[in-house]
């Protein structure tokens, strides 16, 4: 079983704290990342495809299938981590306007939430659970899963073992792809993170 992990491209209204609390669609540039992402190869790789509901991510999943028809599941409990009292808020206006809060954040983001944030083991057991729920029906397979940022580190830490505290160590740019994959032998390993091709 192959799962590749999309976040979704760049949304309109700059960078800033995007979390389930906040839904901006993808911007022009946005839907160019996210086309130049999956390409436009003949073999078509993928068996079925799960979509976080937030529309940065559904719009293009829905359009992507209605391309080449493929099943098409949106999963409530693959939308992005809740921000608090940060959602919606430039990147600026935080590591300026809150610099204090936000080295915490950096520092310990599991004792450093933003105000009414969901907490990140919460997070983390959610998105697990729906991935493994989705799948149990399934014996084998290739599925794309177009998604957050946060939801790609939740679960490429989970398979690596990484602590909730390093969970923001990894890199995940807009429209990159990681890969994670399931070997009845080994069980679950990485196959690649943050690929832009």
């Amino acid at each position: 079983m192959t799962i590749d992990l999309l976040r979704h491209g760049e949304p309109r209204g700059g960078v800033r704290f995007r979390g389930n609390g906040c839904d901006d669609p993808l911007s022009e540039q946005g839907w160019r990342q996210m086309w130049q992402a999956v390409g436009e190869s003949v073999h078509w790789p993928w068996d079925a495809v799960l979509t976080s509901p937030l529309v940065r991510c559904r719009d293009f999943a829905e359009a992507l299938c209605s391309r080449k028809p493929t099943p098409l599941r949106v999963i409530d409990d693959l939308r992005e981590v809740g921000f608090g009292g940060w959602e919606g808020l430039t990147l600026d206006a935080v590591r300026v306007g809150r610099a204090e809060e936000y080295r915490a954040f950096y520092a310990d983001p599991v004792a450093n939430r933003p105000r009414d944030a969901e907490p990140l083991a919460d997070f983390r057991r959610r998105v697990e659970r729906a991935l493994l729920a989705e799948l149990e029906t399934v014996a084998n397979g290739r599925f794309l899963v177009v998604t957050h940022g946060g939801v790609i580190r939740s679960l490429v830490g989970w398979v690596m073992g990484v602590p909730d505290q390093r969970l923001f160590g990894l890199d995940c740019e807009y429209a990159s792809v990681s890969q994670i994959r399931h070997d009845p032998e080994r069980g679950w390993r990485v196959g690649f993170t943050n690929r832009r091709d």
